[in-house]
């Protein structure tokens, strides 16, 4: 078996194990013990991000679903593996225009803080809605990323709602985007949680940031 091949599965396996909801941090000192290497995700509200959670660890509730933007407002840690081999964290939506200011502004503290004193993070997945591309929001969280050294991956979302002659458009207008900051990884990920596509290729990249 090529090692790349060997690592689809190694990660296939992972992710069809045990995976638990650890606890949720509505600020830093209620983070969890840096035991485990952690991979952080990012989105703006309503892009799917509880939903490519769910479709990621084939479970459906893992993730709570929610149509109201922004009811997330704390880092929620999930473990993946017995014995403990990877943390997920999902971070709060971003972008909702209905937030109060200074939930915006201790949204903003919160992530910054995880961000720049976590040093068990190896990657951060910003998912990006496909219908609608790279939005100036997103550039925010990314320059946030770029500022931290915090390696990350963009990742579409919905693509079975896109053509694909606007889909391939979308991806490459965010593989020139991606190209402009420093800490954005060259691999970009198409991705859809009806149809599971670019699962597989995402839990290979999350096992394989975090060995």
């Amino acid at each position: 078996m090529k090692a790349e091949d060997e690592l689809a599965e190694r990660a296939r396996k992972l992710f069809a194990g045990p995976i638990d909801f650890l606890k949720s941090a509505p600020s830093l000192q209620f983070l969890p013990d840096p035991t485990a290497p952690e991979v952080a995700f990012a989105g703006r509200s309503n892009v799917g991000k509880s939903s490519l959670l769910n479709a990621l660890t084939n479970r459906n509730g893992l993730a709570r679903t929610s149509n109201t933007p922004g009811r997330t407002q704390e880092l929620n840690f999930f473990d993946v593996g017995k014995p403990l081999r990877i943390r997920l964290v999902d971070m709060p939506g971003y972008g909702f225009a209905e937030a109060p200011k200074d939930m915006v502004k201790r949204w903003r503290f919160l992530i910054n803080d995880y961000l720049r004193g976590r040093a068990v993070l190896k990657r951060a997945l910003v998912l990006v809605d496909a219908r609608h591309g790279l939005k100036p929001v997103d550039h925010e969280v990314m320059d946030m990323l770029d500022a931290a050294a915090v390696s990350y991956h963009l990742v579409l979302t919905k693509a079975d709602k896109v053509k694909r002659t606007a889909l391939e458009a979308v991806l490459q207008e965010t593989v020139d985007q991606a190209a402009k900051h420093p800490a954005a990884h060259p691999t970009i990920f198409t991705t859809s949680s009806e149809t599971g596509s670019g699962m597989p290729e995402l839990r290979t990249a999350i096992l394989e940031a975090t060995e």
